[in-house]
């Protein structure tokens, strides 16, 4: 069986996709940081449904940490899988600070730095001796980097940062055969963004009058496509940026 690593999988994108892969046949090893009920409750669903998963702790923005959680990907690996390769990486955690430019702390950038940038770029580095070859890596943007939000400034960034990474990820791995892409999602009403929806639903009409299908999305319409993506049907997809927004401001 295969077997996936998503970061950030106890709620929002990352546990649909978890769902998602795991109705797929494929194991999963979801994280999380501070909420592992959550994380807990989505491998009870996966295992209900007969698929398998482990919920592991991770802080991406602690790079030290990085190699103790290699070993623990090994172990699960091995007492659950009886395997010492994962298949695939999904660099999905994050959250979101918005702030104008002038207001911002350096703490808080460093923060989204950390998050949405460093954390991948180590993280990715740390487990690629376990991804096998063949094997790829998805990374979640947004749309934010190519349309210009007010108050979203570090945070698309630091995402435009990642869409670089990940076409020189599909550079440098490419003689394992290991692809790597990136999935840019619109506006999507998850937790990190339910507070702001539901405090200002004239926010959520603009964005619907702005997406060419009439809607803002729902976590799934996200996930899917990760599982997609992961599938060997999209297996001469590489080094692309995948915008998931059903027609955002085109």
């Amino acid at each position: 069986m295969s077997v996936i690593v998503i970061t950030g999988g106890s709620r929002g994108i990352g546990a649909s996709a978890a769902l998602q892969i795991a109705s797929r046949g494929t194991g999963v090893i979801l994280t999380y940081n501070s909420h592992p009920q959550e994380a807990e409750a989505i491998v009870s669903k996966i295992k209900a449904a007969g698929g398998k998963a482990v919920a592991l702790a991770l802080n991406v923005s602690n790079v030290a940490s990085f190699a103790g959680f290699a070993s623990d990907v090994a172990a699960a690996l091995e007492t659950h899988w009886n395997s010492d390769r994962i298949h695939g990486l999904v660099n999905n955690a994050g959250f979101g600070n918005f702030a104008a430019i002038e207001a911002l702390t350096e703490a808080e950038f460093d923060g989204l730095l950390n998050v949405h940038l460093k954390g991948p770029f180590f993280l990715t580095q740390a487990l690629l001796p376990l991804i096998a070859d063949g094997g790829q890596i998805i990374n979640m943007t947004s749309a934010t980097t190519r349309v210009a939000t007010p108050g979203a400034a570090p945070y698309a960034a630091f995402k435009g940062g990642l869409e670089v990474l990940t076409r020189y990820m599909a550079k440098e791995f490419g003689p394992r055969n290991i692809r790597a892409n990136s999935i840019s999602p619109g506006a999507i009403r998850t937790d990190m963004t339910n507070g702001a929806f539901d405090q200002s639903p004239e926010f959520v009409e603009l964005l619907s009058s702005q997406t060419a299908l009439g809607r803002i999305g729902e976590p799934d319409d996200v996930g899917r496509v990760i599982a997609s993506l992961l599938s060997d049907d999209n297996g001469w997809i590489n080094a692309q940026n995948i915008e998931v927004g059903g027609g955002y401001i085109i």
